[in-house]
């Protein structure tokens, strides 16, 4: 009999992150979820477990999950290496998409039926269901593919925050940047062909880049060019048909930003808002004297906690990626779904370098 009492107790151990900390009191109901109790390796650290849902409360939200991707900062989050780093033990997963199954009796915002994503990191998506306060939540459309939906919280918004915020471009300007094929990478490409903004795409030499490159330029890149391109004269050639860009985009470090500061307009800004090669951002000398360059950085977590009490803008930019998702000119990155039970897989494949698609745990 202590056995079973024994398995029992680690059987309906109460982990769930809803509000913030670990509730003791639940609703009828379990949500499977993958949990990590230490950081690590992710697919080593991660376990699904059975978590027993707290109470809805008077301003709380059910949310049964459709679909969350996996992110590199997810994925440094379980490492232990992001900025941001939740209490252990913790549901992994900052992004995705749900619909709303109850609300509490003082919710206003969200009914039954309503599709909602995480207005912030650290709500732990990569469950069945969650028990949230209302004011975590944000409601999306239900008419735009749910791939777009899970993935738009972070790397479209990322996208579209860096050309709105940091240079004032206007139809006919350029923008380049770096790790052209990742989310953001791509985002930037729709988000500023809408604008009528030029853009002179860097990926990195692989056995199949030209693939990738007829990729990107289908999805509306002007120029694609492998990195080792950024030091050869014939990048003379491409600046007599576009002009040099006033905005460069940085999610790699090390040479690939020190040769693209060197091809950034007098006066122009380079944002920094990733470093996938871990290394430092070196700037020439000459780019700050004689260029007179700016540097800056992002990250649309921090954009999300300064503008957390101004919903407008906040709605305002989601409203208007959702206009172009629905009008066919934004498209979510190349996707692969992947059932939740089966998360090794998707977590060891995000894992690869020259990965091609974005993993999408399916509940």
């Amino acid at each position: 009999m202590r056995w079973l009492l024994g398995v029992t107790a680690v059987f309906y151990r109460l982990k769930v992150r809803a509000t913030g900390t670990w509730s003791r009191r639940g609703v009828s109901g379990l949500s499977r979820a993958l949990v990590y109790e230490k950081h690590g390796d992710p697919a080593a650290s991660l376990g699904l477990e059975n978590l027993k849902l707290p109470d809805l409360g008077a301003t709380g939200v059910h949310v049964k999950m459709l679909a969350a991707p996996i992110n590199p900062s997810d994925l440094n989050m379980i490492q232990g290496t992001y900025a941001l780093l939740p209490d252990l033990p913790a549901v992994g997963g900052n992004e995705g998409v749900g619909q709303v199954l109850k609300v509490g009796s003082k919710v206003t915002r969200l009914r039954p039926g309503d599709w909602v994503i995480p207005a912030d990191a650290g709500l732990g998506t990569w469950r069945t269901e969650v028990v949230a306060q209302e004011d975590l939540l944000l409601k999306v459309p239900s008419d735009i593919p749910i791939e777009s939906a899970a993935t738009l919280g972070v790397n479209p918004c990322t996208a579209y925050r860096m050309l709105l915020d940091f240079e004032a471009l206007t139809p006919g300007d350029s923008v380049i940047q770096n790790a052209a094929n990742s989310g953001v990478g791509q985002a930037v490409i729709q988000i500023a062909r809408a604008m009528g903004i030029r853009t002179i795409n860097v990926v990195r030499d692989r056995p199949d880049i030209q693939t990738l490159m007829d990729r990107l330029t289908l999805l509306g890149a002007d120029h694609v060019i492998p990195e080792e391109m950024l030091r050869k004269p014939e990048m003379k050639d491409l600046f007599r048909s576009v002009p040099k860009p006033r905005l460069a985009l940085n999610c790699v470090g090390g040479k690939s930003t020190t040769e693209m500061l060197r091809h950034l307009e007098h006066g122009g800004t380079m944002v920094t808002y990733g470093g996938m090669s871990k290394q430092p951002v070196t700037v020439p000398v000459s780019a700050l004297i004689f260029n007179d360059v700016t540097l800056r950085g992002f990250w649309v977590t921090q954009w999300k906690r300064d503008h957390a009490l101004n919903k407008e803008a906040m709605n305002e930019m989601i409203a208007s990626l959702c206009t172009l998702i629905r009008q066919g000119k934004m498209t979510p990155p190349a996707c692969k779904q992947t059932p939740l039970e089966e998360y090794r897989v998707a977590v060891e494949e995000s894992m690869k370098p020259f990965s091609s698609s974005k993993q999408i745990l399916v509940m």
